[in-house]
């Protein structure tokens, strides 16, 4: 039977970093160290908790937000372990939107990665405190203080440093606490369980003391209970510490640091610690803020259990083809077996179980209060972004914001069979996955699937023959272009024909106008008042819309255009909303294909990690695929090189820089913007 903690013992985290900082090992190593489970499981072994779909196993990588539950010092946390590699950026985004803290883990080896970045602002958006743990401080060339600068530099972090290491690389044994002035020594024959707090030795008091003076003086500057013990050459208490430090994270004004090696099962005790000591409760955040759907009005949703229910999904997954919504609940009680109200589909759903989740695993519980994180069994219509709420109550949560795909392939059924079940296979992908798209190719019948990036699509299709058995050929990749126009043409069109014994007329005059890259679309209306009805302008602004779907060169979606609406001819008689409708499509097309329209193709932004004497044969290569080097800086033994290149360029890279760099160099990649196509 599932505990029930109070509001202010409840801590929802997430771990946030890199591709391959070590994320999954820090979590396994919690889930070992809080009785969660009984033996650590390896990523390398392909015997992790938290990545239990066979895919990640394979590959060692995360590919799917895992939720999962423990217990320490009286507290129960609720972790989202995040992927790191930037396809599944999404699973990151919707994780960060419902947590109330975060976990970054950096490598002590490449500091502060690309993906650690983004993650990291991801998690500024939603303004979620931060806990800095410095991870492979046991590995050949790590660098403790060069990474401490990358947090400072790259993250515009201020770091507030807790603990510092015993010895590096080999001779990495444990950490000195700055708080309580105590070293920290693990036993490595107890798998890191059993640990030695002592006074720290005489050698290393002098360098455990000026990082204590740091520390102090650091915080000092933004809390007046510190300053004044300081400005006094009064001793600070680890209590008034500790509260301090804990103010100044919850407020975002600094990032407590803590230490170790995960993998040599070092440093995660501190960090269980750090969790609960220093990232707040759902009661320390402000309460959300959600909108009454009629009239926009603010509404404060109060963490408590007792209040009108409103919960968010953010994340919804097909498990042995059950759908499985995940939710944060803001405030309120939900129950299992009552009826919830989801106010953007106006209708009513039913809670059939609620489930605790660990990973892959569940217990089911009958109900539970604000500020917990759990599984939902029985929502058929509602998906991720969506709001719960109760229906005497209605309000409206902020959607979560979903990523345009970049890339597509192909895919057709091997066999009549999977010819049935691909289409349905396909929406519950959909369903799962926001970012994924898929459309049928009119002129060759094929369907098209797009996603992120090549990872992306390769996971899909795999698990759409281990999940559900559907075997599929999968064409080569291609890019998802957008047009635009590229001069201002002014056009106008007329729709008067007799349909189903009735007339219909309609005339418009429309502007279009190229934007700046990244504007979008837009549409103005500059009619006088009087020329036609109101309530037909939004009519035709959704035909103007809908007609941009379609561009006038090959099909893709036209972006960057401004179109005008500077004239019309309204009969009242004759027209109708229907002639209105097809007459601005009409008048679009026209335009679109007026107005020298061009493709506009996909950039990304690529950091290449390389050692310097392969600079030379990887920066040649980049540059015969259209890259443009924008920096290059070294970096805790490696040269990162900082380039854009059109992506239909960087298919079967990682193969290129492999044999370029004897297997050495390594690469992220992640969309920038759309721009002009050179053929």
């Amino acid at each position: 039977m599932k505990q029930k903690y109070s509001i202010n013992n409840i801590r929802n985290i997430g771990i946030i970093a890199h591709i391959d900082a070590g994320k999954t090992t820090v979590t396994e190593r919690i889930l070992y160290y809080t009785g969660r489970s009984h033996k650590i499981g390896e990523v390398h072994d392909g015997e992790a908790v938290m990545d239990w779909m066979p895919d990640e196993q394979e590959r060692g990588i995360t590919i799917t937000s895992a939720v999962t539950t423990c217990h320490w010092q009286d507290s129960e946390i609720h972790i989202i372990d995040t992927p790191g590699h930037v396809d599944f950026t999404i699973e990151v985004e919707r994780s960060l939107r419902v947590l109330d803290g975060a976990i970054g883990v950096f490598s002590a080896v490449e500091g502060v990665e690309p993906q650690s970045e983004t993650v990291w602002r991801q998690a500024d958006k939603y303004e979620v405190p931060k806990i800095a743990f410095i991870n492979k401080l046991d590995r050949i060339g790590a660098n403790f203080l060069g990474t401490l600068d990358m947090i400072r530099d790259r993250l515009n972090a201020n770091p507030l440093i807790l603990q510092v290491p015993i010895g590096e690389e080999e001779t990495f044994c444990g950490v000195i606490d700055l708080i309580r002035m105590k070293q920290i020594v693990w036993d490595d024959d107890t798998l890191g369980a059993t640990y030695a707090v002592s006074d720290v030795d005489a050698a290393l008091t002098e360098k455990a003391l000026e990082y204590r003076e740091q520390l102090v003086e650091t915080v000092a500057d933004f809390d007046d209970e510190i300053m004044e013990l300081y400005l006094a050459e009064e001793p600070v208490g680890e209590e008034a510490l500790v509260s301090a430090v804990r103010r100044a994270a919850i407020d975002l004004k600094a990032v407590p640091v803590l230490c170790g090696s995960a993998l040599r099962n070092k440093g995660i005790q501190p960090l269980l610690d750090g969790i609960v000591s220093y990232l707040p409760s759902p009661s320390d955040v402000p309460p959300v803020k959600a909108m009454t759907p009629e009239s926009d009005e603010p509404v404060l949703c109060k963490v408590d259990d007792k209040a009108p229910l409103v919960a968010l999904i953010f994340k919804v997954s097909m498990i042995e083809g059950r759908k499985l919504s995940f939710v944060r609940i803001y405030s309120g009680t939900l129950k299992a077996g009552a009826d919830v109200f989801n106010p953007i589909l106006n209708k009513k759903e039913k809670i059939s179980r609620i489930l605790a989740m660990h990973a892959n695993k569940r217990e089911r519980i009958d109900a539970i209060g604000a500020g917990n994180l759990v599984g939902v069994i029985g929502l058929k219509d509602s998906s991720t972004g969506e709001t719960l709420c109760s229906s005497d109550h209605p309000v409206l949560l902020e959607k979560i914001d979903i990523y345009e795909p970049v890339i597509s392939v192909a895919v057709e059924p091997k066999t009549h069979s999977d010819q049935d079940k691909l289409d349905q296979v396909l929406a519950k992908f959909m369903a799962e996955d926001p970012t994924l798209r898929v459309r049928q190719d009119e002129d060759t019948g094929q369907t098209i699937l797009s996603g992120m990036g090549e990872l992306h699509l390769e996971v899909i299709t795999s698990r759409m023959l281990r999940e559900f058995k559907t075997s599929v050929n999968v064409g080569k990749p291609q890019v998802v272009y957008r047009e635009t126009i590229g001069k201002q043409v002014e056009v106008a069109a007329v729709f008067d024909k007799e349909m189903a014994g009735q007339k219909h007329f309609a005339e418009v005059k429309f502007t279009l106008t190229p934007l700046k890259r990244g504007r979008g679309l837009l549409f103005k209306n500059e009619l006088p008042a009087d020329t036609m009805p109101a309530e037909l302008i939004p009519v035709v602004e959704k035909s103007v819309l809908d007609s941009m779907e379609s561009g006038a060169l090959m099909g893709y979606p036209v972006v960057d255009v401004q179109v005008f609406l500077t004239g019309a001819t309204f009969n009242e008689s004759l027209s109708s909303e229907l002639a209105f409708k097809v007459c601005a499509s009409m008048a679009c097309q026209d335009g679109l294909a007026k107005g020298d329209p061009f493709l506009l193709e996909p950039i990304m932004s690529v950091e290449v990690f390389v050692p310097e004497n392969f600079m030379g044969d990887v920066i040649g290569d980049l540059n015969s695929r259209g890259g443009k080097i924008e920096s290059i800086e070294a970096q805790l033994g490696t040269q990162a090189i900082k380039v854009t290149v059109p992506l239909s360029k960087m298919f079967g890279y990682s193969t290129s820089l492999r044999s370029a760099t004897q297997g050495r160099g390594t690469f992220t990649m992640q969309f920038s913007h759309f721009d002009q196509r050179n053929s």
